[in-house]
């Protein structure tokens, strides 16, 4: 049973959300066109994107340059490019995941399904650890439909958007649940549900340690490791690819990691970084290089970012 209620439009009449309306009104409409043309309106949108943004821009292009030292100051610049324009297809996807969901899961495919099966099993649920690649949204139905399925989800700043984002969410299978709240997604997690959790963003201060992320220390979040210790269940890899040119996406499930959590947080928070820069060096050209990973810096040390 859904536990969160549907947006009722006459909530949401103040002019300040017009704008947000109106963005709502185009994904739902650009979600009914073949998948090829979504994808095209999509790489639009996302080099529209990459003209107008140059702070972001400058940030993608530093973390690339942090991921990929011996790559030139061109591929640099083309694999930003080529980044936006995936970011672009993303925004539409969104769309797909919300209104779409049995169009998606004709559209995916998956290997390694068998160890995520084999993992909840056991009877205490499973912790999905995926990264901020462009197409994630695209997994929480394709997921669903196999599995009982819970979301981790950030709050948006956009109250009507955020609306939206946990009502749909709540639909892929199971739950979605804010990431302030572990308690909630460790009840989820007995129940037996497969946990969707990517802890590979700054998310500021607490409960951080630094660790390296492709080599330069960055805050990396402590609470997967605790969680998975507390509830016993185990971690299992994944990430999701987009197909060329609209013919569908991969969903990539991994064997889950042996031994862990070990105990020491430091050495943990090391491995979930170490599995996750290996997921994105498989997808590199869909992972979200625009975020300030390196936001936050340890005692001494210099910005990441120009100011």
């Amino acid at each position: 049973m859904r536990l969160i209620k549907a947006v009722e439009a006459s909530d949401w009449l103040a002019p300040r959300y017009w704008l947000t309306w109106a963005i709502i009104a185009v994904m739902r409409l650009v979600a009914l066109l073949p998948l090829p043309a979504i994808v095209v309106l999509g790489w639009v949108l996302g080099l529209l994107a990459y003209l107008m943004s140059p702070r972001r821009r400058r940030v993608a292009e530093i973390n690339l340059r942090i991921a990929f030292p011996d790559a030139s100051s061109r591929e640099i610049r083309r694999l930003t490019m080529i980044c936006f324009g995936n970011l672009g297809v993303a925004a539409f996807e969104l769309g797909l995941a919300w209104w779409e969901h049995a169009r998606i899961r004709a559209m995916c495919e998956f290997e390694g399904l068998e160890h995520l099966s084999a993992a909840l099993k056991q009877g205490r649920g499973a912790i999905l650890l995926t990264a901020h690649f462009t197409c994630l949204e695209i997994g929480g139905p394709a997921l669903g439909q196999h599995v009982p399925f819970q979301v981790m989800y950030k709050r948006a700043h956009n109250a009507l958007f955020d609306a939206f984002m946990r009502y749909h969410r709540s639909d892929y299978g199971g739950a979605a649940v804010d990431h302030h709240k572990p308690i909630a997604l460790i009840k989820g997690l007995r129940k037996g549900y497969a946990t969707w959790y990517a802890p590979d963003h700054d998310f500021g201060s607490k409960d951080t340690i630094f660790v390296p992320f492709f080599g330069v220390d960055a805050t990396a979040l402590t609470a997967p490791a605790r969680i998975a210790q507390i509830s016993g269940a185990p971690v299992v890899p994944y990430y999701i690819r987009r197909k060329p040119r609209g013919r569908g996406y991969e969903l990539r499930i991994l064997p889950p990691l042996e031994d862990f959590p070990t105990g020491d947080a430091e050495r943990d928070a090391r491995i979930i970084n170490e599995v996750i820069e290996r997921m994105i060096r498989r997808n590199p050209r869909q992972y979200l290089w625009s975020h300030k990973r390196y936001k936050n810096r340890p005692a001494g040390q210099p910005p990441v970012y120009p100011a």
